[in-house]
């Protein structure tokens, strides 16, 4: 499973009044864990911002001034996503901008539908916490993902902070289509570490302020997935133990 999560800025808030595209940011996901790989890019609108779109970003027209225009970095952006998974936060808003992008540089590009399948985090946020603030940065807070270092909007930042907020909102929810593959890898994890002969483990000495705050951690992943693969390995550990356990008592 290939997925992008995409984030835009923009001179204003409605593509219809001419408003245009500043800045695209991207991040790749490959079996929901992340490659490395990004796709960024400022561009130069050719028009002014709106009152207020300015503030929002830092963004200048000065400084976009030397900036690729769209129709510049067009291939090589729909190579970047082609065939992938877009994970955007109010996906109206930012598809809305890349299509009207795309019409404007003619039929022969079609729209984002036509190359990829479209996820709105937001809705997913809504369907979680309805009734709540659900804004990236209040997900960011609700779910533990640091963004003190936002200070302004950012395509690319905004990105990586979405793909953080994206894993705590779908972690443990087997309807999305993920449930599988992590009950997989946790399996394999057991496995793997029972099968490895006891001498080979490694026996390390924890101090009780590790202990807590590696229980502090399993919680957290609790609470997330609904169970983590510490559990499931102590569980197994424990059945195990227990007939061994039942022979002594008998025997005394």
């Amino acid at each position: 499973m290939r997925q992008i999560i995409l984030d835009t800025e923009t001179t204003g808030l409605s593509w219809e009044r001419g408003n245009r595209v500043v800045e695209i940011g991207c991040v790749e996901f490959v079996e929901r864990r992340p490659t490395g790989r990004t796709f960024h890019c400022y561009l130069n609108p050719g028009r002014e911002f709106e009152a207020g779109a300015q503030e929002v970003t830092g963004l200048t027209l000065e400084f976009l001034a030397d900036k690729p225009r769209f129709e510049q970095v067009v291939d090589e952006f729909l190579e970047f996503i082609d065939g992938a998974e877009l994970i955007i936060h109010n996906a109206a808003f930012d598809v809305g901008f890349l299509n009207n992008e795309l019409r404007l540089l003619g039929p022969q590009y079609g729209c984002l539908a036509d190359r990829c399948a479209i996820e709105d985090s937001l809705a997913i946020a809504r369907k979680r916490f309805p009734g709540q603030r659900n804004s990236l940065d209040a997900l960011c807070k609700r779910l533990g993902v640091d963004n003190a270092h936002r200070q302004l909007h950012g395509a690319l930042l905004d990105a990586q902070l979405l793909a953080e907020v994206y894993i705590g909102l779908t972690s443990g929810q087997g309807e999305i289509g993920f449930g599988d593959e992590r009950d997989d890898a946790a399996a394999a994890a057991t496995a793997a570490f029972k099968a490895a002969p006891a001498s080979s483990r490694p026996r390390v000495e924890v101090t009780a302020d590790e202990h807590r705050a590696h229980e502090a951690r399993l919680e957290k992943l609790r609470k997330k997935a609904g169970r983590a693969v510490w559990d499931a390995w102590t569980e197994d550990e424990a059945a195990a133990e227990a007939p061994a356990a039942s022979g002594v008592l008998a025997t005394a």
